[in-house]
């Protein structure tokens, strides 16, 4: 229902600092700094007239997204990471706002996410147990999720959603909408099986835009009723779970926005029913979506709530997986002790097996997966020979039909080594993910390739390395 009533985010907030691009500057002064910005645009024909002012309304907060010649060089700097890695808004999330200020001018004003302040210290703790609907009451979650809700391609798809997709039309085409049944809550809980299925075979990027409708018919299901309790505590649980399936193909697909309101979707709608299992797994991809976004300080707090809000469902391959969580927050904070600790806490939960009581969505959780977050732990703190141990042995344990992880670990493995100096090895580790790249759409999984790409130039003139070059060049973009 629309309200006459401004939300909390429509009201001029002062900019919150980079902290992460602060930190990148390590030891060096502002002015050090924006000669090195110089000296590495002209290494790649770019010009830019970077000073020390600059670089302090970038930490500022003042500068959202640079511009593009910024940009190349930024990640000229820093090869493997994205803008976001280096504190920025996303480009999509900066234009059409105000009077459409120039990219690396200071807009008049900024917003933030209703759900999360990232890491700046004392900031508002985004998990305020008082406040669980806070998500709902920003205007510009609604319009997230009715960009989601457009059409995509896709007959496989199509078709695979098919069961949900029809009971919305059933449920939309009635005035009053009758009361949801036992039928619908199967077809609910189908299609977020099917949606998963089709992700550990094919990754994301095709997914996602047929994959957000059955969302809208889910929460349609919800508005329209339940005959009994029983019924209607599966619908809230089958919603929420839909609307993390849909999250974590924002999230593998690269559109971390997306992501972060599905995930507060589903948080909010757990909290309403309340069903702790659901909340566990929203803030498990809650931590998960904000240390690939740059804000390890959040994915910890996420992690630690998740094991609070588990505990008592006596789950240990569940705690298993929220310490590995963990533990790659205290990597993105680059605090070793902390990450060791909690992946010792995750193995030592792990070696005490599955049980009945585990979710039915960590189907995906085996040894494979255990060894390929450990590799992502190792590899922030910099430790690339651990992380590249790591990574291969998750590539050979993965299940063959988990065709998507498979790429992912390889794709990780093949990171590690070139970080590690062995370029001629990654660039075959390299060339095994482009295989994979023809069943497998992952923006995720193109974006590593592509730090990989980076990091190998120096090496372009091995025979290996030139192969892998070559043929990642001729990669069509994603847009």
């Amino acid at each position: 229902m629309a309200s006459s009533q401004m939300t909390p985010s429509q009201y001029p907030r002062p900019p919150r600092p980079n902290l992460a691009f602060r930190q990148l500057r390590g030891q060096r002064s502002p002015a050090e700094f924006a000669a090195a910005v110089r000296r590495a645009a002209r290494e790649i024909g770019e010009r830019v007239s970077c000073d020390a002012r600059y670089v302090g309304r970038v930490e500022a907060g003042e500068i959202r997204c640079p511009n593009y010649a910024y940009e190349r060089v930024f990640l000229h700097m820093f090869p493997g990471r994205t803008l976001t890695d280096l504190g920025f808004a996303p480009r999509a999330s900066v234009r059409g706002r105000g009077a459409r200020e120039p990219d690396d001018t200071p807009p008049s004003h900024t917003t933030s996410p209703a759900y999360g302040m990232g890491e700046t210290e004392g900031a508002h703790e985004p998990y305020d147990p008082q406040n669980p609907y806070e998500t709902h009451e920003n205007d510009e979650e609604s319009d997230v999720l009715r960009r989601a809700f457009m059409t995509g391609g896709g007959a496989t798809v199509a078709a695979a959603l098919g069961p949900i997709g029809l009971t919305f039309e059933a449920a939309a085409a009635q005035r009053p909408a009758r009361r949801s049944g036992a039928g619908e809550a199967d077809a609910l809980e189908e299609a977020v099986r099917r949606i998963r299925l089709l992700d550990d075979r094919h990754g994301a990027d095709g997914l996602y835009r047929r994959a957000a409708a059955p969302l809208r018919a889910a929460y349609a299901l919800l508005d329209a009723g339940a005959t009994r309790q029983t019924t209607a505590d599966r619908l809230h649980s089958g919603a929420g779970e839909l609307a993390i399936s849909v999250g974590w193909l924002a999230h593998d697909s690269g559109r971390f926005d997306d992501a972060r309101s599905h995930y507060a979707e589903a948080l909010a709608t757990a909290r309403l029913s309340g069903d702790p299992g659901l909340e566990a797994h929203a803030f498990c991809n809650t931590a998960f979506l904000a240390r690939d976004a740059g804000r390890p300080r959040e994915a910890l707090r996420a992690a630690q709530a998740a094991q609070r809000v588990a505990r008592p469902l006596g789950s240990a391959r569940l705690m298993s997986l929220l310490a590995l969580r963990e533990a790659g927050g205290w990597a993105g904070l680059a605090d070793r002790t902390g990450c060791e600790q909690a992946l010792a806490r995750a193995h030592a939960l792990y070696d005490r097996g599955t049980s009945d009581i585990d979710p039915e969505w960590m189907s995906f959780y085996g040894e494979a997966e255990l060894e390929g977050l450990e590799a992502q732990c190792w590899s922030t703190l910099g430790d690339w020979p651990r992380a590249a141990r790591h990574a291969r042995r998750a590539a050979h344990l993965q299940d063959p039909h988990f065709t998507r992880n498979i790429a992912l670990y390889t794709a990780e493995l093949a990171d590690d080594l070139a970080r590690g100096g062995h370029p001629d090895e990654a660039a075959l580790a390299g060339m095994r993910v482009l295989d994979l790249l023809n069943e497998v759409q992952s923006s995720r999984i193109q974006t590593m390739l592509a730090g990989t790409a980076r990091v190998l130039l120096p090496h372009r003139r091995a025979s290996e390395v030139s192969a892998f070059l070559e043929r990642h060049a001729s990669l069509p973009r994603t847009a």
